[in-house]
């Protein structure tokens, strides 16, 4: 499902920014020579949160779901996007942690699949804090967290790409993200097919970030209104969300 666009766009420095004091955090941009959509949220200015049930104890499922479903909220919901693999009932593959209470533990099993592509990571939140963590180095810091989600690989590991991801590879998904750099928190999502290497090098070389996580690949959604974006896809697990304070 698609949104009616918002106006008021300009051009800067190839990307595609909101104009005006009250921007809205999430743009069209040109990254790698193709065609994103990015949510930036700086943590002084907005909250970060992680969701995967109700009330009831039924996952949200769908994106649009936490914004008719959440109540209270803790702010206005700018955006949400699936954030991490999950099994087919819909439960984290890996570490969840919401308000400071783990749902899932860790996962440092060798196996298949692009969770297994090791070293993955894990997205945390405490406070007004976020940050991207070789999942390891996470756990041997003591996994303190408010919000927490593990997924994989990582993308971009202190300024270096994963090591088993080359310029080489030719698959080209969908594929969706996160990245931070100093207070900011990059959600990114490609709105065409992306190689791993292109996608990694978006957050590292464009966005500048030193450590950057995939969540998923061909069921990556986004919900922003502000930019037209509703996704209806399969149902998700793991949900990220953010919200003006």
């Amino acid at each position: 499902m698609r949104l009616p666009v918002a106006g008021g766009l300009v051009v800067l420095a190839g990307l595609v920014l909101p104009s005006g004091a009250g921007a809205e955090p999430c743009r069209q941009a040109q990254l790698q020579g193709r065609a994103v959509t990015l949510c930036s949220l700086d943590m002084a200015r907005g909250t970060v949160r992680l969701y995967h049930k109700d009330t009831a104890g039924t996952p949200f499922g769908s994106l649009s779901g936490v914004a008719e479903r959440l109540q209270p909220q803790p702010g206005r919901l700018l955006f949400a996007m699936n954030a991490g693999m999950y099994h087919q009932d819909l439960s984290p593959v890996g570490l969840y942690i919401e308000n400071g209470v783990q749902r899932a533990p860790a996962n440092t099993a060798r196996g298949p699949g692009n969770f297994h592509l090791l070293p993955n990571g894990v997205f945390h939140v405490r406070g007004r804090a976020a940050g991207v963590s070789e999942t390891r180095a996470f756990l041997r810091s003591g996994g303190r967290a408010d919000f927490a989600t593990q997924s994989g690989p990582m993308l971009v590991i202190d300024g270096r790409l994963h090591p088993k991801i080359t310029g080489e590879g030719r698959s080209a998904k969908i594929r969706n993200g996160v990245g931070v750099s100093g207070s900011n928190v990059h959600f990114l999502i490609s709105d065409e097919p992306v190689t791993f290497s292109e996608f990694a090098r978006m957050f590292r070389d464009d966005l500048k970030c030193r450590n950057a996580l995939y969540f998923d690949g061909s069921i990556s959604s986004l919900y922003a209104p502000s930019v037209g974006r509703a996704d209806r896809f399969l149902p998700v697990g793991p949900i990220v969300a953010g919200f003006q304070r």
